[in-house]
């Protein structure tokens, strides 16, 4: 039996806008579809193990990109070579019926699979060409991978166009790539399509090229590379500029000219990124087109037309007047030709079209041949093999390829040829899906060799977050610095966020940095200098106490109560020395003992103040004859005072200490660059209740001591007290939002500073007085000098 492959070709096409002898341009490029197909044919009959017996054949008819010519050659299989007559066929020796891609319609697409309207018209189409999907996921994740968010679309005014911009973009926008212009090339085939181009195409080209979008994806068919070089040259012609963008062009595409364009600069493309169907190199074939010539392949009707256009020379026996032409000698050899003419290496179309071949004899072995027009489909859908190059073809249940797609990378020479480089690959059943090697790729020439950026506006950098700019797409945004506070350690995005405890940003709010512990130690300035102050006044309270001791005898300490002034003296130099358990790294101990030091100790010297002032007043009511003042002169009035002070104190202390004792904490967020350790209050009610209770005492005594001024005290004691409470009030009064005003160990500066300042208050406006009269006026000092002094007062 003889079996026919037929297939409709693309290798000729009519133009009528073109001013020359001939209406068909030829396009080179194409003719390997053809010499694939006939080496598929050629090693299926070679091949005793397919189809034995059987001898397969082929023919083919020229599409002309027209859905028209297309229709007359599908009629022509079905009829005679002159007339179309359908189902009549008087011209060949072949059983009609055994014609394979047109059995019942059936058809295998080796580009893009048509728009189909029904179900019934997918069951006759075998795709030899991966699910569209798995490309259209491939071109968005190569644009998220390279951050090309701004980008321009150019697609063929076709069906499988609309569906692409209605279908594909809206999932591209969802991901957050944004459309510099959506622009479409009319489709060819028709007599105005050229006409169109010239129309629309000037605007479109300077709209395209003027954009601020680096990255252009195209998506088209095979011719649609040669209304992109037109669009190229015009702009080259007009503008004296090459092309600036970076083209990503899917898989249906392929580098296609015309004859006139041959001489055309082919940078164009110099950079581009492609998908094509996944192919390896087929065995043998670059030999079997080196072997192929006018003068070995008579039968070869498009062997000709190619070699006179190719080489551009007129065959001998040619018919076609053309002047000025040199006769070729069809030894000519088709691997001195550039890349831009005609390619020795199998394209991924080709490799298609080899498939498909291949595909239709495994289905036919599969089958009873007898009864082969109901049941080609189904095994054809279910067709599984290995090819020459070792690879396994099959069809899934919507009869596409189950193959991936190859990342192509252009690379363009002086000599107008090129290379395909393989840079990456989409392969929906392996482990990583998208795959893509940098390094490897050729960047346009504009680009210097550097990665392109297309962005709507530059990148926000680390410190800077996203801000949508009004009427706007997502892609277009200002860039807006983080708040205070905040850090952006990457580019573009949206919000700011803060640094993890412990870390805080740097001054350019892009990083953070790790905070450094800080507590008020005595190895800085502060702490030390606060330490040796409250040393040095604790050894002036000492030497006074000594002097008092000392001079134990004398009038003066005798009339002043020499038990509460020893207890003042006492609970001062312990007051100053208790300042430095706020000195130092906070532990538990230490600040369960500042709040016992603090809050006992200053009731002791406040309330013994407050002793000493109501003796003051007593004692000088108690003097008047009759007055029943007399019983509470005496050591045991002092002492009832200071105790029952201290009782209280010890009270609010003991509840407040039992509901929430101090503890040392680490504060994160008081300061920015550091952490503090401190120790925590515990109960501020506590806090505040000891400090009030302290406060009520020293308002109590300042008014005592206040009305008691001018009383005859003979060594005016009662002004002393008036004059050192008031001090004591205004520093503690001044704490308050001192304190709650200051961050970090400075609070704790404050809170020794107000314990020094409060309690050397005392010292100095009760004692150095006394003081200097012992030390420096002691004839001031006497029995003579008191009686004298009380005399003169009364």
């Amino acid at each position: 039996e003889f079996i026919k492959c037929t297939c409709s070709d693309k290798i000729i096409q009519t133009h009528h806008f073109v001013a020359c002898n001939s209406p068909y341009r030829v396009l080179t490029q194409l003719y390997q579809h053809i010499v694939a197909l006939a080496f598929a044919v050629r090693e299926i009959n070679l091949n005793p193990q397919l189809l034995p017996n059987i001898t397969l054949g082929f023919q083919i008819y020229n599409s002309q990109f027209s859905a028209s010519a297309t229709y007359q050659a599908s009629m022509e299989l079905l009829s005679t070579q002159e007339r179309l007559i359908p189902n009549y066929k008087c011209d060949t020796r072949s059983n009609p019926v055994a014609t394979v891609l047109i059995l019942m319609f059936l058809q295998l697409a080796y580009g893009s699979a048509p728009v189909l309207d029904t179900e019934k018209q997918g069951a006759f189409i075998q795709q030899m060409f991966p699910n569209g999907t798995h490309q259209y996921m491939g071109i968005l994740q190569l644009l998220l991978h390279f951050r090309w968010t701004w980008i321009g679309v150019v697609y063929l005014d076709d069906d499988n166009g609309e569906r692409f911009v209605q279908n594909v973009l809206p999932i591209f926008s969802q991901r957050g790539i944004c459309f510099a212009f959506v622009e479409s090339l009319p489709k060819q085939g028709s007599s105005s399509a050229y006409g169109e181009i010239v129309g629309k195409g000037i605007n479109m080209t300077v709209g395209i090229m003027t954009s601020t979008a680096s990255v252009v994806v195209v998506h088209g068919e095979i011719q649609t590379m040669l209304v992109l070089r037109t669009l190229f040259q015009f702009w080259e012609f007009s503008r004296g500029l090459k092309n600036a963008k970076l083209l990503i062009m899917t898989a249906q595409m392929d580098f296609t000219s015309f004859h006139l364009q041959r001489q055309w600069d082919i940078d164009f493309i110099h950079g581009a990124l492609s998908f094509a169907v996944h192919s390896k190199g087929v065995l043998g074939f670059h030999k079997f087109i080196q072997n192929r010539n006018p003068i070995s392949e008579k039968e070869d009707k498009f062997l000709r037309v190619f070699w006179e256009h190719t080489f551009t020379c007129l065959l001998p026996d040619t018919k076609v007047d053309m002047a000025n032409e040199e006769f070729c000698t069809g030894n000519e050899k088709l691997d001195t030709l550039p890349a831009s003419v005609f390619e020795m290496s199998a394209t991924a179309h080709s490799y298609n079209i080899y498939l498909a071949v291949f595909a239709i004899v495994h289905a036919l072995q599969s089958m009873d041949l007898s009864n082969f027009k109901k049941k080609l489909q189904r095994f054809l859908r279910n067709v599984s093999f290995n090819n020459s190059a070792g690879e396994k073809v099959s069809f899934d249940q919507h009869g596409a390829l189950q193959s991936g797609f190859d990342i192509i990378n252009w690379v363009t020479f002086p000599n107008q040829s090129f290379l395909r480089v393989r840079v990456g690959s989409i392969d929906p059943d392996a482990p990583q899906a998208f795959t893509i090697d940098e390094d490897a790729i050729v960047w346009p020439n504009i680009s210097y060799q550097s990665l392109p950026i297309s962005l709507c506006n530059d990148n926000c950098h680390p410190g800077y977050r996203k801000g949508k700019k009004e009427g706007k797409p997502s892609c277009c945004y200002d860039c807006l610095p983080c708040p205070e506070g905040k850090i952006s350690n990457q580019k573009d995005l949206d919000a700011c966020f803060q640094c993890p405890d412990g870390q805080y940003p740097n001054n350019d709010q892009d990083s953070c940095n790790p905070k450094y512990i800080t507590f008020l130690s005595y190895e800085e300035t502060l702490g030390l200098g606060l330490a040796f102050l409250a040393l040095s006044l604790s050894f002036v309270t000492a030497l006074v106490l000594g002097i008092f001791i000392m001079h134990r005898d004398t009038p003066i300490v005798k009339a002043n109560n020499r038990s509460l002034t020893y207890t003042l003296l006492i609970s001062l130099m312990l007051s100053f020395l208790c300042a430095l358990l706020f000195i130092g790294q906070p532990e538990k101990a230490t600040c369960l003992l500042q709040q016992l030091a603090f809050g006992f100790i200053f009731t002791v010297a406040v309330s013994s103040v407050l002793a000493k002032t109501i003796i003051v007043v007593i004692a000088f009511r108690a003097t008047r004859p009759g007055s029943k003042m007399r019983k509470w002169v005496g050591k045991h009035l002092a002492t009832s005072i200071v105790l029952s002070c201290c009782l209280i104190q010890a009270i609010i202390c003991t509840v407040g200490l039992s509901i929430s004792p101090p503890f040392p904490y680490l504060d994160m967020h008081t300061m920015r660059d550091a952490i503090v350790l401190q120790c925590s209050e515990g109960s501020p009610l506590m806090f505040y209740s000891v400090l009030g209770f302290l406060g009520f005492l020293a308002i109590v005594s300042f008014s005592v001591a206040f009305l008691a001024r001018k009383l005859p005290d003979s060594f005016n004691e009662a002004k002393f007290i008036t004059f050192s409470m008031l001090v004591f009030c205004s520093v503690w009064l001044s704490f308050v939002p001192t304190y709650l005003s200051t961050k970090g160990k400075y609070m704790v500066a404050v809170e020794i500073f107000s314990i020094l300042s409060s309690s050397a208050g005392l010292l100095v406006c009760i004692f150095f007085p006394k003081s200097y009269i012992i030390m420096v006026r002691p004839e001031l000092n006497n029995r003579e000098q008191l009686i004298q002094r009380k005399k003169s007062s009364l």
